[in-house]
């Protein structure tokens, strides 16, 4: 639909009337990364990223037009125990990157904003990008021209179409793997692939004092699992390692409860299943969230929660959110 039409339907109330229809509701946002320069990053994290000056926009414009409220007002409401204004909205980050803390939180305090940060505890700890950034950086950097998968099969890395097919191929297989088998992977994709590890383009993930300082501001600090593997493609031995030990090591740090939890979505479908929904209810967490599009609602499963994609314009974010409202959940 041209923008023009978008923001003429936004300005005259008419997705907001429509929203208001479907009863009292909240959108959970999700966002990964703030930059100053977001295309210098698009050989690492590729397209989550957004820019500070939209960020900055965005959050503007959520608190003048809508609710901001946090993810344990969340969970207050879909269990009946709290209302939420009309309009609310979440903000969360998954990941841990440090342009989180040094960027993206500054603008959301200037603003009135708080945010939900989920973190994931292993690349915190050591520094390293996520797995997908770091088989990014090496499929995208490499001047080899194939690249042979676990099976043997030959890729072509020539041009962006077979490059992105050839990394999106790699992804799918990692994403099956955690722990050491995962980095074992990761290791082996950049020496085949002749790349310097991702590890030596500089620091960009948040550290503990990072998180804690969030915490001491008032944020709202999750675990993103150990190492960002498809919840639903690991067995449920190395599902129940990355939740629990991801959760100890974040309340051991932050010295209180960690009870919001984000599953990683980076290849696959699905990303979540009933019994890692029931192993998060074991492990005592409260919330979590999926990237399953679509509104929250009260007596929705606090487990399985949907989340919305924000647009990447200043302008189109009021669209997005209203169409959020309006739509039934995926």
């Amino acid at each position: 639909m041209k923008n023009w039409i978008k923001r003429g339907l936004v300005a005259s109330g008419v997705t907001r009337l429509a929203g208001g229809l479907r009863g009292r509701q909240a959108v959970i946002l999700m966002y990964h990364s703030v930059m100053d320069r977001p295309e210098s990053g698009l050989n690492t994290l590729g397209r989550i990223m957004h820019s500070t000056e939209v960020f900055r926009g965005q959050m503007e414009s959520l608190a003048r037009n809508y609710h901001p409220v946090s993810m344990d007002d969340v969970l207050h409401f879909v269990k009946g125990e709290k209302e939420l204004p009309a309009r609310a909205v979440a903000v969360t980050f998954d990941d841990g990157y440090l342009d989180n803390y040094e960027l993206a939180a500054p603008i959301l305090e200037r603003a009135g904003v708080p945010g939900t940060f989920y973190v994931t505890v292993d690349c915190m700890e050591t520094g390293k990008l996520p797995w997908p950034a770091r088989l990014r950086h090496a499929f995208y950097t490499t001047q080899l021209e194939t690249w042979p998968d676990q099976h043997g099969l030959l890729h072509s890395l020539s041009g962006g179409v077979p490059r992105e097919g050839a990394y999106l191929r790699a992804c799918d297989y990692c994403a099956t793997l955690a722990g050491t088998a995962q980095e074992s992977f990761v290791l082996s994709v950049e020496a085949e692939l002749k790349v310097a590890p991702s590890a030596q383009i500089g620091k960009l993930m948040m550290n503990w004092d990072n998180v804690r300082s969030l915490v001491a501001r008032g944020h709202i600090v999750g675990s993103h699992t150990m190492t960002h593997p498809n919840m639903a493609h690991v067995s449920d031995e190395l599902a129940r390692v990355e939740m629990s030990e991801s959760k100890r090591r974040l309340e051991k740090a932050l010295g209180s409860p960690v009870v919001h939890f984000s599953y990683p979505c980076p290849a696959l479908s699905p990303h979540w299943k009933q019994s890692t929904v029931e192993l998060s209810r074991q492990l005592g967490y409260l919330t979590a969230v999926t990237t399953n599009a679509g509104s929250v609602r009260q007596n929705d499963d606090p487990l399985r929660l949907h989340r919305a994609g924000p647009s990447k314009q200043i302008d189109s974010l009021r669209w997005s959110l209203d169409c959020s409202f309006i739509r039934r959940p995926s």
